[in-house]
């Protein structure tokens, strides 16, 4: 099981624990501005092709799709609206994120937003032992199998980087 000595939980975690997954919760500085993916890598020392970064997209008013992929990587649209089944997918304006999601910005994970969204995650992951993304908070990591993740979040495995 994990380490989860005085950490406060999030819904994701709760979830993680009501699952019986197997996780290890990464605690990171957030004292300065530096939220992105490829500053939580470094401020974790984890290597940065094993975290994820979540992003949220839209086709319309009402819908909403998650998508998972590596922090130094570009999600590509095209393949993103082929995976959910769309025309198009645009990226969420981070004025909505909050209101979508019940995450903010740089503290969003794939698992215990508001609703639940279809989810994708990106195909190299497979190939990992385990992946980082985040457990529902800036400053705070969840470290895990791919497979757990995509049980937690109800997700499938397609490309999606560019």
């Amino acid at each position: 099981m994990a380490k989860k000595d005085k950490v406060q939980k999030t819904n994701a975690v709760r979830i993680l624990d009501r699952q019986k997954a197997e996780y290890e919760l990464i605690e990171y500085d957030t004292d300065d501005d530096r939220i992105d993916g490829v500053s939580v890598a470094e401020k974790t020392g984890q290597a940065e092709e094993t975290v994820y970064k979540t992003l949220v997209s839209t086709a319309g008013t009402g819908k909403y799709f998650v998508f998972v992929i590596p922090v130094a990587d570009e999600l590509d649209l095209k393949k993103a609206a082929k995976a959910a089944g769309e025309k198009k997918v645009e990226m969420l304006h981070l004025r909505d994120l909050t209101d979508v999601t019940g995450y903010v910005r740089g503290g969003c994970s794939p698992v215990g937003m508001k609703k639940a969204f279809p989810t994708y995650i990106d195909e190299s992951a497979k190939q990992l032992g385990r992946i980082i993304v985040s457990a529902g908070k800036r400053g705070l990591q969840v470290k895990l199998s791919p497979e757990v993740l995509a049980t937690a979040a109800d997700a499938v495995f397609v490309p999606l980087r560019k």
